[in-house]
């Protein structure tokens, strides 16, 4: 190689001195690199043999990668040798480049990785647009072809392994994800979630000392019997999913007591007593202020002093009962419930004016069973120009019974919510009906009592007090806790492990939670070992 192009072959080719650089041309949009091999021979692939005798040679042009958005192509002159090997069955061979070619290759090892690494984190029609982009040509086949010639991983030797399932077609096709428990790193991908398909792999690993899984018998089933050296932890994620919905049946089972009211009606305050007239205003003596108005202005100064005296604050009262924080400020800031009425004003003319007494017709003759909406209609017929909230609110205050509408029952989702939620995570809303709820239905506050004593158990690692929790949770009588015992019960050695250790399958459901991003950038359509490949290496 001249002295010239020597500094430019160790530029283009650092990694193989065996290739010398004889020039660099421009052939309209292509670069076009002239190269040769320096060894002075070859081995044959067959037997091995060293040959110096060249039978011939010949050009092959590969791709490389693109130079400043320009193709590049290598003009490598290769050599075909005779192998010296009379016995060879091979008479003659081509010499490779290693790192460069490979046999019947168009493109260099170089282009090849890169686009093998597109295809990884990409996938086909993604990475194939962002190769275009980068000057190289490549159809969403051949990445994908690159990504299946990848090999696999080494496995190692893992001493802890975390087990869980994967949707391959939700409802229909699930797989098993393997996972090391130490590193985090996904071991291996299984296209089954049954015991006949762990047990072989856990076989081929006898080092394993510890299994971290969810509850399903057939991972259980597995580890027994290929891996019974292992001790086995049931996570402690699937063990609180499990006692969620067994709250949930326990709570479905009882829903006729999230019908009734939530709480007691407040006791008539001591404050609404006439207070005497050197206590109270100048007007004290008057008499009380009459009036369906008057009653409203009334209940509703009873019914904030008495969230207020609880302990509420001003913002917790105004959000409990959907008035604004300067209603609840000025009911806070009264004296008497007498003070809340304004004097005498002048009546208000609204649009609807005109047409309430038609709209009061209407509701005698339908006996209340006539629609605001409809109502809306008649007298927009008859001229009315205005809007639907002002007959709503008129309709609400005239027609409809006094008092705020009753509060809508819980359902049961969340019911179960409150009681299996942390109480610091709960609204002062939710707080008070949850209390007013497990006031009313015993068999609810027996379920809130289990619940926080596992959630104890659970979060301190104190798994020593389980025997005592399995045996009241018995004694309560409430079939979806009593089932969850028994659970319990049948594979106590794995749940006592899951609730003393720190090992857990957390990072399984990470791993999980990759695999659906995987398989969503392919659009659910990868067969598995596509979706493998790419769980393994990307």
């Amino acid at each position: 190689m001249s002295q010239s192009w020597s500094w430019f072959g160790e530029l283009l080719f650092p990694s193989l001195p065996q290739v010398e650089v004889a020039g660099v041309e421009a052939s309209g949009a292509v670069v076009r690199i002239a190269a040769r091999v320096a060894a002075p021979g070859a081995s044959c692939p067959d037997c091995g043999a060293w040959s110096e005798r060249a039978h011939g040679s010949y050009l092959r042009y590969p791709s490389d990668l693109p130079s400043c958005g320009q193709p590049v192509t290598v003009a490598l002159r290769v050599r075909r040798f005779a192998c010296p090997d009379p016995v060879c069955r091979r008479r003659t061979f081509v010499e490779q480049v290693d790192g460069l070619t490979r046999r019947h290759g168009q493109v260099t090892e170089r282009q090849r990785s890169s686009v093998a690494g597109l295809g990884l984190a990409l996938a086909g029609r993604a990475g194939a647009r962002m190769a275009a982009l980068l000057g190289i040509r490549a159809s969403r086949s051949t990445l994908l072809r690159r990504v299946m010639e990848l090999p696999d991983p080494a496995v190692g030797a893992p001493v802890a392994v975390g087990v869980d399932d994967f949707a391959l077609r939700k409802g229909h096709t699930y797989g098993t994800v393997i996972t090391n428990a130490v590193t985090h790193e996904v071991l291996d991908l299984l296209p089954e979630r049954d015991a006949a398909t762990l047990a072989p792999w856990l076989a081929g690993h006898p080092q394993i000392e510890v299994i971290a899984r969810d509850r399903a018998s057939a991972y259980a089933e597995a580890a027994d019997r290929a891996a019974p050296q292992a001790r086995q932890v049931a996570d402690r994620y699937h063990l609180w999913a499990n006692l969620v919905r067994a709250v949930e049946r326990v709570v479905t089972d009882h829903r006729a007591c999230l019908r009734v009211p939530e709480s007691e009606p407040e006791p008539e305050p001591q404050w609404e007593t006439p207070l005497p007239a050197e206590a109270g205003s100048a007007d004290a003596g008057a008499a009380d202020p009459a009036g369906r108005v008057a009653e409203r202005r009334r209940a509703n100064y009873a019914l904030a002093h008495g969230l207020l005296a609880g302990g509420m604050s001003q913002r917790a009262v105004a959000k409990h009962l959907g008035w604004s924080r300067n209603t609840v400020r000025r009911y806070a800031q009264a004296v008497r419930w007498q003070d809340m009425m304004k004097g005498p004003q002048a009546p208000r003319t609204v649009k609807l004016d005109p047409y309430k007494p038609y709209m009061l017709r209407r509701w005698e003759e339908t006996s209340g069973r006539i629609s605001g909406m409809a109502l809306l209609g008649e007298i927009t017929a008859r001229g009315y120009r205005g809007g639907y909230t002002q007959l709503a609110e008129w309709k609400q205050r005239e027609l409809l019974p006094d008092g705020p509408p009753p509060p809508r029952p819980p359902t049961v989702r969340e019911a179960t919510d409150w009681l299996t939620r942390h109480p610091d995570g709960l609204t002062a809303d939710d707080a008070l009906r949850r209390k007013a709820l497990l006031a009313h239905c015993p068999e609810l506050d027996t379920t809130a009592h289990l619940v926080t004593t596992f959630a104890e158990m659970l979060t301190l690692l104190d798994g020593d007090r389980l025997p005592e929790w399995i045996t009241e949770a018995k004694a309560a009588g409430l079939p979806g806790i009593s089932t969850f015992a028994n659970g319990l019960n049948s594979d106590y050695a794995a749940v006592h492990a899951g609730l003393t250790t720190h090992w857990n399958s957390g990072h399984v459901e990470g791993a999980v939670n990759r695999i659906k991003m995987l398989k969503r950038q392919m659009f659910g359509r990868a067969s598995f070992p596509l979706l493998r490949k790419r769980v393994l290496l990307a």
